[in-house]
């Protein structure tokens, strides 16, 4: 009997035809990035936190903290909803959620700084909910800060004279670098769609693999050049979701952002090499377990948090030995440096060759493990002999 071909180009029209002939798996490439990318970019699409509910508690009861409070107001990040009597009161619509951060303005707090005392307003946020609680602490010290200089100038300038006015010995000057408008959208989405993009593509790659060993086809499809098979059966999946991310970049850096700010090329080329190794992650465990639904779940627990573990949401610096090392193992850690340097901050593109390579790194080690230990699993005697008829 004539032997099947094998090799690159049979693999990728085997794989092409699955994917017309089962809808799920070709909803999984297509529908499900589509929708997930539509719906997160709607999500975040207000870009700025604004209208944070905030309490104010004004003890002092005066012209000035009246105007303080209309200031406060006034800001675009925060709202005043309510004025409670006490802070006893203020507390409890923190703790009932009704608000987010409470301003409390004691008695006689402006008194004291017209007097050239210093007259402190306390502001407390709820950091269980700690980016909409950081984001209404911020806005309440530009409001105080504003303040401030209307009152040295129009009060307290008036009363001791310009000359006696003096600037503080030494000040700090607070400048936001590469996201100066504080946006949500640019600090999230270019996380969690890489993040998202990645784990489906990984399902999808180790659902393609896994397939070979569930239904008994292993054999018959790597044939005599097993590695052109592996990089056939991928190729559709690696286009694919290379274009999805490739798209994502390029709308969140000239439709929501200011452009990209270091090497597009780079960016592009970071595409294929992300989805590559996340592909060689799946393949890694599809090979070594050699069962598809332990290989799932793995893909599952390690890509699936791997935004949680990337060390951009949440800090991994002096974590414990696991959370660094399991940091330094994710595709997704090495992507986002690279992103971060490219289209943020404008680093010369020597610097991203450290990330670049990493990625590199992982597709050959991960997907020669994995890849060796397939091949190991399809040469296997009784594997071997059960592919041997339909040969």
């Amino acid at each position: 009997m004539k032997t099947p071909p094998d090799g690159f180009c049979a693999s990728l029209r085997r794989e092409l035809r699955h994917l017309r002939g089962d809808l799920g798996d070709l909803g999984l490439v297509t529908v499900l990035p589509w929708l997930m990318m539509l719906a997160m970019a709607w999500l975040f699409s207000g870009s700025v936190m604004r209208q944070v509910p905030i309490a104010l508690v004004d003890l002092d009861n005066s012209a000035d903290s009246r105007l303080l409070a209309r200031t406060i107001d006034a800001s675009a990040g925060v709202a005043i909803v309510s004025q409670p009597a006490s802070l006893a009161q203020a507390q409890s619509q923190l703790r009932s959620l009704q608000v987010f951060a409470v301003v409390l303005v004691p008695r006689d707090a402006t008194r004291l700084a017209l007097r050239g005392g210093e007259g402190t307003v306390f502001s407390y946020y709820n950091a269980s909910y700690l980016t909409t609680g950081q984001s209404a602490a911020r806005d309440i010290a530009d409001a105080v800060s504003a303040f401030n200089a209307r009152l040295l100038a129009e009060r307290i300038g008036q009363q001791v004279g310009p000359g006696k006015l003096r600037a503080a010995p030494v000040t700090v000057q607070s400048d936001i670098l590469y996201n100066p408008a504080r946006s949500y959208e640019l600090f999230l989405l270019p996380l969690i769609l890489p993040a998202l993009l990645s784990l489906a593509l990984a399902l999808a790659a180790g659902s393609a693999f896994g397939r070979e060993l569930r239904d008994g086809t292993l054999a018959g499809w790597l044939g005599q050049r097993p590695w052109a098979a592996i990089a056939g059966k991928l190729a559709p999946y690696i286009v694919l979701f290379s274009l999805y991310g490739a798209l994502g970049v390029l709308y969140l850096a000239y439709l929501r952002g200011d452009g990209v700010a270091g090497s597009l090329a780079l960016l592009m080329l970071g595409q294929p090499l992300l989805y590559l190794a996340s592909a060689a992650v799946a393949l890694l465990f599809v090979g070594v377990t050699r069962d598809m639904g332990t290989a799932l779940s793995a893909v599952g627990l390690s890509i699936g948090t791997a935004l949680a573990f990337s060390g951009a949401t949440f800090p991994v610096i002096d974590a414990p030995l696991f959370t660094r090392v399991w940091n330094l193992l994710l595709p997704l850690t090495a992507y986002i440096k690279l992103q971060t340097q490219q289209q943020f901050i404008g680093s010369a593109w020597t610097v991203s060759l450290w990330p670049l390579g990493t990625l590199a790194l992982m597709i050959v080690v991960a997907g020669g493990i994995g890849g060796w230990r397939l091949i190991a699993a399809a040469r296997a005697p009784a594997v071997a002999a059960a592919a041997a008829p339909a040969r």
